[in-house]
């Protein structure tokens, strides 16, 4: 047998199966540019030189990851697809004497020259997009554009090496099939599956129930924290229930639109419901997966969008003063007494001398510590452990304001005796009178029901405690306490912020000689440390951040929008050939084209929009828990995550639909082709 004989055949099975095969290698080679563009930008030297670039650079190194073990599993499925197509061709070879050895010698040479196109347009694509996307980056991360071409060899040496495995893979599943299977199961591959579904309601009864034990986790937690421990037991849960009820559930509604005999003998429903009804046990995985990825383009984008559209008022909420310091006090027996004024002296000296005059200064004085409730006393972990994840839920934080400081505040004088405190609690309840630390018990005589504007930070993990008390000598018994690692359980600072109105580069320049003036600065006895900020500075982290998760998650969309795109692809046109007979005997019986729109017409709002409904369903469900995730990164914009969410929705809607258009008309030229 001559040597081009199998590349021949096997050239010739592409070409002439250019309906299956020609989507199939865009699917590839979008897997591989994607996964290109993200390890050519992970390793680009702009990125590597910008300010948090090495935030970006790991963000992307885990996107490309997440796109690989996607594109893994993605092409196993599109291949069964493709293959199924081919079992008649393969069973037809092996009747006229083509042993499976010899078909397998088509199948290698399938998949080189599959693995060829897909990785040699792939990554030459890759290259020349990826400085569009390095542009498209910097210009979301308000970075520095550079127009040098970036050229990575190892990168394209990496793609080759992963992708090269999955088409590997690939082959390997696809001889293994063949061979063990043989010419006559082969050439009927079409007609399997033809025996009518039972209705699994048993199956169908557990998805529910799953779904909705997901769905009470997603709605009933509170917990920022939780929310973040158990969201990806939900989304195992949400998959579980879906995969169930799209195969045993679909089946079971089938089941009853034949039996509302009203509904199923009309024209454009008899036959819709009688096909789906065939192939619904198989085809419901497919409906399955296009739900499942529609539901993580929806999550995805929507709290991408929202870090990143939200970013301002996450920035903010950290940060209420441009430059800022905190001079932490340690083993002072009246931190009362603590000089600030040579402070205040240092820094008016030095803006002075920088030709700054500040617009606005924040000044306050609290002592604060942490711990867990146990009834009416604080354990302040004196052992000085991590807290677990669990133990995370129940901490609460403790803020300590004297009656001057809080005076000087609102204007409002207060008169407390020793150990009487007046209390303000935010996101908790407390509901005794007394309230114990260590050795020193406090007695709350008032509740306040709003406090002033102060630096006490705005994290949602803290469920804060704020006690305005008569002088910080009431905390005297508890100031001196320590932890095992002779650190002070109980922090007293004094927090100094000035509002400067530079710009940013201005104020960056400024804060890089602030922060080490400070410790410059003679400490009086007992001080032992500080910390400052710029927010000029941590914007630049938050831009980074942010941005970078906002642009690797509109990768991952464009990823899975194109996914579902051949999922129903795959699924109209395999569909379409296996309903072409029943159309057709159909139309001998006097069925007309018009008649076959309406039936495919009956069978999209019945099944096919189905997946997006859920899809919809789940985001809806999803978004208590998505929002306490997104609360852990400072964002507190519950009306914009409402319309991004929303936004999201109906443009993903409008994709869909110009999706199924696109495939549903090839369906239509399958089954009802033009005489």
């Amino acid at each position: 047998m001559k040597t081009a004989f199998f590349p021949k055949l096997a050239w010739a099975g592409i070409r002439k199966n250019s309906k299956f095969y020609l989507p199939y290698l865009c699917t590839c080679i979008g897997m591989v540019m994607m996964f290109c563009i993200m390890q050519g930008l992970s390793s680009s030297p702009q990125l590597a030189n910008m300010k948090g670039g090495g935030n970006i650079a790991l963000m992307l190194s885990l996107g490309r990851y997440v796109i690989l073990i996607f594109s893994l599993i993605f092409l196993f499925y599109t291949n069964s697809f493709l293959i199924r197509r081919r079992y008649k061709e393969f069973g037809l070879y092996n009747i006229l004497g083509l042993d499976k050895r010899g078909i397998s010698k088509i199948i290698v040479w399938e998949s080189l020259f599959v693995a060829g196109i897909s990785l040699s347009i792939g990554i030459l694509l890759g290259v020349l997009l990826q400085k569009l996307a390095e542009l498209a980056l910097v210009n979301i991360v308000r970075g520095q554009i550079s127009y040098d071409i970036p050229f990575s060899a190892d990168s394209i040496l990496y793609t080759v090496l992963a992708f090269g495995g999955i088409f590997l893979l690939l082959f390997i599943k696809t001889v293994f099939q063949i061979r063990k299977s043989n010419p006559l199961r082969l050439m009927q591959s079409e007609k399997a599956g033809e025996k009518p579904p039972k209705a699994n309601w048993f199956m169908a009864l557990l998805g529910v129930l799953i779904l909705a034990a997901a769905y009470f986790i997603a709605v009933s937690i509170e917990s920022p924290l939780a929310a973040l421990l158990l969201f990806f037991a939900a989304v195992i849960l949400v998959i579980a229930a879906t995969y169930l009820l799209f195969m045993a559930g679909s089946v079971a509604l089938c089941k009853i639109l034949q039996k509302k005999k009203r509904y199923y003998y009309k024209k454009n429903h008899f036959v819709s419901v009688s096909s789906m009804l065939y192939r619904m046990k198989r085809n419901g995985a497919g409906l399955a997966s296009i739900c499942i990825l529609s539901t993580m383009v929806l999550v995805t984008f929507s709290s991408s969008a929202c870090l990143y559209l939200g970013k301002e008022n996450s920035l903010d909420s950290l940060y209420q003063n441009e430059i800022s310091t905190t001079i932490y006090l340690n083993k002072m027996d009246h931190p009362e007494n603590f000089d600030t004024e040579q402070y205040k002296k240092a820094f008016a000296d030095f803006f002075a001398s920088h030709n700054v005059t500040p617009k606005e200064t924040f000044i306050e004085t609290k002592a604060s510590t942490f711990g867990i409730i146990k009834n009416d006393k604080v354990m302040m972990n004196p052992e000085g452990n991590d807290y677990t994840s669990l133990e995370l839920n129940d901490l609460r934080a403790f803020y300590f304001l004297t009656a001057d400081e809080y005076e000087r505040k609102t204007g409002q004088a207060v008169t407390l005796a020793d150990n009487q405190v007046l209390l303000y609690t935010k996101d908790v309840d407390y509901p005794n009178d007394t309230i114990s630390f260590d050795n020193l018990t406090l007695r709350i005589i008032g509740r306040l029901s709003k406090m002033p504007d102060m630096n006490f930070g705005d994290s949602p993990l803290e469920k804060k405690f704020i006690f305005i008390i008569s002088s910080m000598d009431t905390l005297a018994p508890i100031l001196e306490l320590r932890d095992s690692y002779d650190d002070p359980l109980v922090t007293y600072g004094w927090y100094y912020g000035v509002d400067l109105g530079l710009e940013s580069e201005q104020e960056i320049e400024l804060f890089e000689e602030f922060w080490p003036m400070i410790g410059r600065v003679n400490r009086a006895e007992g001080s032992f440390g500080y910390s400052a900020s710029s927010k000029a500075e941590q914007a630049n982290d938050f831009y980074t951040t942010f941005g970078g998760l906002f642009f690797i998650g509109i990768l991952l969309c464009i990823v899975f929008i194109f996914a579902a795109a051949m999922i129903i692809y795959y699924k109209q046109v395999s569909e379409g050939y296996e309903d072409q007979d029943r159309f057709e005997i159909m139309q001998k019986v006097g069925m007309t084209q018009e008649d076959i729109k309406k039936s495919i017409n009956s069978q999209v709002l019945t099944v096919f929009f189905a997946p997006l409904l859920f899809a919809g369903l789940h985001l809806a469900f999803a978004f208590p828990m998505v929002w306490r995730i997104l609360q852990l990164f400072n964002f507190t914009n519950l009306k914009l995550m409402i319309l991004i969410t929303i936004a999201a929705f109906l443009i993903f809607a409008v994709f869909y639909s110009i999706i199924y258009k696109l495939t549903a008309r090839a369906y239509y030229h399958i089954v009802a082709p033009k005489n």
